[in-house]
């Protein structure tokens, strides 16, 4: 007899449905499992043989043949070991005669994903949010999972989530001989960030012009370059970030979990990310941890602080290959891996926080320290930065060595709180400006985009005319400057950009800061 579940094959971040189907007949003992299955799954025979007679079912004495469809796509990881195991059982005529009227349903109408223990345990699997998306989209209506994943899966509300515990216990289900009853949480709490982990704007002593940068690249979600000796502050300031940005939006939660969720990288304490992501990789990471791939696919550091930060520090540490392969990504919030089986695209919309010295003893161009590099050190340190990236970075500031006297003040500056009320604002009328698109922030913009909604008045306009000029602005630096000069000018509640908003989102484009001649 032939039976058929439904699962599916995790594909970067997204599933695509596979249908285990299994045929248990006579003749000498074999268990094959084809439809392209890689180590893992193949190995899942073994488990499944012993957790099938741990948990007192029978496995067929003659020849077993599993097939994984659809055949042309790859089929990874343990998550099989359930729907196979549940394959083999519905083979089976007699056991099958066991299960209630209802069971039939639920196997047409739900599918299955787990790994199984020798004992017949289910022990949780990464990818289950994109399963749930993928069962959401084909009208199914119920999903089985095991206990510890439940949590994630129950974000799709068209959904009945079973949490599962044990492969006896879902066998035991399709009997009647208990009930399961789906997962539900009504702990509004669990999807809203807890701000005491958060570090507070106001622990940053003086640092006005930076504090005022941060506060324009997160009501924008422009990427910011911090530029100064060590101790100014620049990580500290970094790491402020995330206490300024508005809570994640319920579509915004299911991209950056579903991302998480196919890393393998939630777990059972925090099955959900209820804050937006902070990604702080060490400057030796490779170029795939950082944006990506492998020859199975997975996301980087910029795709796994979606809609969150990405802070690299020590940024012109990192290799050259490894910056330059940024550029793309930043430029679409987009990676984009080929490879021979397809091609998988991750979302890599971040806020990029990088931070540097600008010699490699730290102190050029400091007016309390004397720098020790050789002119030549200086200018091979700063040529790692190369121009196409530099000319990705919306805000470059300057984080100077803080002064004795507000190192020694008792009085707190702004609080985050205060800060992200502003910057709530800004994203709402952004949101409005962008309802019925993608995009959702300044800095999201097609150039058609700016043309439409960066309107100037005339003194403005004479001021930009001047600096395209004087500065040898490109043209993606020119619409980079009309998309802060918007976001400015929606922290001051304007609708056209004036002389002001243009004026200070020129002072934040790079300026060469190597050595002279006669340095």
């Amino acid at each position: 007899m032939a039976s058929k579940i439904y699962s599916g094959a995790l594909i970067g971040i997204e599933c695509e449905r596979v249908e285990i189907e299994c045929d248990a007949g006579t003749g000498q003992y074999s268990f094959i499992i084809v439809g392209l299955p890689d180590m893992a799954v193949q190995e899942s025979r073994e488990r499944i043989r012993a957790a099938l007679k741990n948990s007192g079912l029978p496995f067929p004495r003659g020849r077993v043949t599993v097939n994984l469809a659809p055949a042309d796509v790859r089929k990874e990881g343990p998550a099989y070991d359930v729907p196979i195991a549940l394959s083999i059982v519905c083979s089976d005529e007699e056991l099958m005669s066991s299960f209630t009227p209802n069971a039939l349903e639920f196997l047409q109408q739900g599918m299955v994903t787990g790994e199984l223990s020798l004992e017949g345990a289910l022990r949780p699997v990464k990818g289950v949010l994109p399963l749930a998306l993928l069962a959401a989209r084909l009208g199914m209506k119920s999903l089985f999972v095991p206990a510890e994943n439940a949590s994630e899966a129950a974000l799709i509300p068209t959904l009945d989530v079973y949490p599962i515990r044990s492969l006896r216990e879902l066998i035991g289900f399709f009997r009647g001989e208990h009930a399961i009853n789906p997962f539900s949480s009504h702990d509004e709490k669990r999807y809203i960030a807890d701000d005491d982990t958060l570090t507070d704007i106001s622990s940053v002593r003086g640092q006005e012009h930076a504090k005022r940068a941060l506060e324009i690249a997160a009501a924008g979600a422009h990427t910011i370059l911090f530029s100064g000796p060590p101790g100014s502050g620049k990580t500290l300031l970094a790491k402020t970030m995330q206490s300024l940005l508005p809570p994640l939006s319920v579509s915004e939660l299911l991209e950056v979990t579903a991302i998480h969720s196919a890393a393998g990288l939630l777990t059972k304490d925090r099955p959900l990310m209820r804050s937006r992501p902070f990604r702080n990789p060490h400057h030796t990471a490779s170029t795939v941890a950082l944006v990506g791939g492998g020859s199975i696919p997975r996301p980087g550091e910029i795709s796994l602080a979606h809609r969150g930060v990405l802070f690299l520090d020590e940024f012109a540490e990192f290799s050259r290959s490894s910056l330059e392969a940024l550029r793309q990504p930043l430029e679409d919030g987009l990676v984009t891996v080929s490879r021979s089986s397809g091609t998988v695209r991750f979302p890599a919309r971040c806020i990029l926080i990088a931070a540097h010295n600008p010699c490699p003893c730290g102190n050029f161009g400091s007016a309390s320290a004397q720098c020790v590099c050789a002119p030549s050190a200086v200018s091979h340190y700063q040529k790692k930065l190369s121009g196409p990236i530099m000319d990705r970075i919306d805000l470059c500031v300057e984080v100077p060595k803080v002064e004795y006297v507000h190192l020694s003040s008792r009085v707190g500056g702004e609080t985050s709180s205060s800060v992200r009320e502003r910057v709530c604002r800004a994203r709402d009328v952004q949101r409005m400006r962008f309802v019925g698109s993608e995009r959702i922030t300044n800095a999201e913009m097609r150039n058609t985009d700016v043309d439409r909604h960066c309107t100037l008045d005339s003194s403005a306009h004479d001021l930009l005319g001047r600096a395209v000029h004087q500065m040898s602005l490109s043209a993606r630096s020119y619409y980079r400057v009309l998309k802060i000069a918007r976001t400015i000018a929606d922290l001051d509640g304007a609708e056209c950009i004036a002389l002001e908003h243009v004026a200070e989102s020129l002072q934040y484009r790079h300026k060469s800061t190597g050595p002279s001649r006669s340095s």
